[in-house]
């Protein structure tokens, strides 16, 4: 039986990232990937290009029961100690917007970068392996992949969440846990386009907005599709949804258009709602919006009532909607809730109640909103775990 001082099941961000650290410090270390190649998600992130973190990561970023247990691994690993990494491979990169950071020459690059490292300090891969069973006895782990018989002090579990299935996604990481008596914080798709019919006609149309939703108060734009709606400012406030909660678009957040309404009524120039509109949007959107939101008398604003332009200002300003559901883990960036962070060391990411085992990545309840902040956590918690283990 092969003998380990960890053993990594996971080839992705995470993973990656804790074998190497580990290793570093002479750790035999293993990593186990059930996908034929390290990596996909890493590969098929940010259209290719791998939003690989955010400049202003924070703890207020990240969604979780337990909001201050991400602090401790994002503070001793924040955004600039990976962005340092990159440079010392020399990889081009760009701020696109908000503070995430892309490759300039495509996410294969942070994929070589991890693997380099890992090849560097002797990290051992099994890739196209899956495990099919863990049991632990004499305070060692026993793992079957296949034909093999594995054994290691260090077990890490980072095998994602359930988005993305069509890259290797499974239950995995949630059912070792469930074998340790760790409890799940109820999972769901995150950062998913919402769906919501009658307003097909609009696909394509992209408009910057302000959504609410509990609180939360995101500006970014919006997109119509054939399904509902998607874009950055849905997929961001898809974090913090869940079904029935109504959402609060503002189509307008940078103008006041009860104030330009009573200007156009003043000056007499503009004499439709339609012509006053079209000067903000596409004119498919306000003819549709008129018709189907609003639908007031065709008359000129001049004639417009006080409960008519309330109306017609709240159709613009307020619009409100209760999504019909998500896309799915499907379309899915990400997945929300997980194991259970009361039960897992902040400093280490170890379970407290199951020494030797640990749990990173996405597979824990932290989730970021959208904008390289799930990569940053999976950079952080995967260092912590590393070092943790290094340091036995």
């Amino acid at each position: 039986m092969d003998c380990f001082d960890v053993i990594v099941v996971g080839g992705g961000a995470s993973g990656l990232m804790c074998a190497a650290v580990a290793a570093q410090w002479g750790k035999k270390a293993l990593v186990i990937e059930r996908n034929a190649k390290l990596g996909r998600k890493i590969l098929a992130s940010g259209g290719g290009n791998c939003n690989f973190t955010n400049l202003d990561a924070g703890p207020e970023d990240y969604r979780s029961q337990n909001p201050h247990f991400c602090k401790s691994a994002l503070s001793r690993y924040p955004a600039q100690a990976f962005i340092e990494l990159v440079q010392s491979y020399g990889v081009k990169y760009y701020e696109k917007k908000l503070g995430q950071l892309f490759c300039h020459e495509g996410a294969q690059q942070i994929l070589e970068l991890l693997v380099d490292r890992c090849k560097r300090v002797g990290v051992q891969v099994l890739s196209g392996r899956e495990v099919q069973k863990v049991t632990q006895a004499g305070g060692r782990f026993q793992l079957v992949v296949g034909p093999d018989r594995l054994e290691t002090l260090n077990l890490v579990m980072a095998t994602g969440g359930l988005s993305f299935k069509g890259l290797g996604a499974t239950d995995f990481g949630f059912r070792v846990a469930a074998q340790f008596g760790l409890a799940r914080v109820a999972t769901a798709p995150a950062l998913v386009p919402w769906l919501f019919g009658g307003y097909h006609s609009l696909a394509g149309l992209s408009l910057p907005v302000q959504v609410t939703l509990k609180g939360q108060v995101i500006h970014d734009d919006l997109l119509f599709t054939h399904r509902g709606v998607s874009g950055p400012a849905v997929l961001k406030a898809s974090l913090y949804w869940e079904p029935g909660d109504s959402v609060t678009i503002n189509f307008l957040p940078d103008i006041n258009l009860l104030e330009q309404v009573e200007q156009a009524k003043r000056k007499g120039g503009v004499k439709t709602a339609s012509r006053l509109l079209s000067g903000y949007f596409p004119t498919r959107f306000v003819d549709f919006w008129l018709e189907k939101e609003v639908v007031l008398p065709a008359k000129d604003l001049q004639n417009f009532n006080q409960l008519e332009i309330q109306q017609l200002v709240e159709s613009f300003h307020q619009w409100r909607f209760v999504p019909q559901g998500t896309e799915g883990y499907k379309k899915a960036e990400v997945t929300v809730g997980g194991v259970d962070t009361q039960n897992i060391s902040s400093k280490t990411m170890e379970a407290k109640a199951v020494q030797g085992l640990y749990f990173i990545g996405e597979l824990l309840d932290v989730t970021g909103s959208l904008g390289g902040y799930n990569f940053q956590w999976a950079w952080a918690s995967g260092h912590a775990a590393g070092e943790a283990i290094a340091a036995k």
